[in-house]
């Protein structure tokens, strides 16, 4: 029985130019222990999806226009939010894109790593700022003692990461949402972010939804992938099938763009024009005016292609043209 099962979410932005269908039937579930992937362009609504769940868009312009997102049993989308602010922080934390601008930089580090033990589990001020060292020194954070009462400002890119994710970590999640956790960040680095990921994973058996557009990521982390694109998912498959047999033109295009594929002194290919405006109705096949390597003449015109199952766990956009 899956953890979480997310079915046909979707998430609209009501502005004064139009409705944007940020997230337009998005359905994807996540087993304990696993690691789910979103992959995609910028826009293509993997942040919005997490962030719907978690009841962190702003309301308005944003609404839920539809789905469901059941946790444990409970739907976080219709829970109300004082039973969602009990799961959030405490059974599903989150490490978000940005770490100096989600951490405040009036607070000392202390302060926000401690947050959610004295918020869920009513600790005292002196033990839950122990409980903070010890988790700033699990995730490699040298000298936690005196780092610990330091302000963000103080500490590097990767450490404000490491601090992030003892954030998400410190209550124990069931599930971690990590969104783009290692962007800005040398290789190096972000090698020890992943690898710190996945050690914290297999100590405390969480379930990790792993939001990023790099796909060398994904392949080192994920089991299952979704491939994003205008605010619906195009392809899902195990991460080593969506390698190996890549059936949607987009998930071609995204595989074909990853600089390692070339050889020294290649061009580089890119993907052509730009996501499509999602304020905008979408009659066909989204990925039609771009698509290079499949056949574009033969792309749905009339209806958005359906999500079909075309081998035993790989799903993907019934639309001739892509799958040519």
């Amino acid at each position: 029985m899956s953890l979480l099962e997310v079915t046909d979410l979707k998430t609209y932005f009501h502005t004064r130019a139009g409705v944007v269908r940020a997230v337009d039937g998005v359905s994807f579930s996540l087993e304990r222990g696993k690691t789910v992937g979103i992959v995609g362009e910028s826009g293509s609504g993997k942040s919005v999806t997490c962030y719907s769940m978690l009841g962190l868009i702003p309301m308005p312009p944003g609404r839920i226009e539809g789905g469901a997102a059941r946790f444990d049993g409970v739907d976080l989308l219709s829970c109300g939010e004082r039973a969602l602010r009990e799961i959030r922080g405490k059974r599903i934390g989150m490490i978000f894109q940005d770490p100096m601008t989600s951490l405040n930089p009036y607070l000392r580090v202390s302060t926000q790593v401690a947050e959610p033990l004295r918020l869920h589990m009513g600790m005292d001020k002196r033990r839950a700022h122990a409980a903070a060292v010890e988790a700033l020194r699990e995730v490699g954070i040298p000298d936690p003692e005196t780092r610990v009462d330091m302000y963000p400002h103080e500490f590097s890119g990767g450490m404000r990461q490491r601090v992030m994710i003892a954030m998400a970590l410190i209550t124990k999640p069931e599930i971690l949402v990590a969104d783009e956790p290692t962007t800005a960040l040398d290789v190096t680095v972000q090698k020890q972010i992943l690898d710190l990921i996945k050690a914290r994973q297999r100590e405390l058996g969480t379930a990790v939804i792993f939001i990023t557009h790099d796909l060398a990521v994904i392949s080192e982390v994920c089991d299952e992938v979704n491939v994003m694109y205008a605010g619906r998912v195009v392809e899902r498959a195990a991460a080593a099938e969506l390698f190996e047999d890549p059936r949607h033109a987009y998930t071609r295009s995204l595989l074909k763009s990853i600089p390692a594929t070339h050889a020294k002194g290649e061009e580089l290919y890119t993907i052509p024009g730009l996501p499509p405006d999602v304020s905008r109705p979408i009659s066909g096949c989204a990925f039609a005016p771009r698509n290079q390597l499949g056949e574009s003449g033969r792309c749905l015109t009339d209806s958005r292609p359906p999500l079909t199952e075309i081998a035993a766990g790989h799903w993907v956009q019934d639309c001739p043209g892509c799958l040519s």
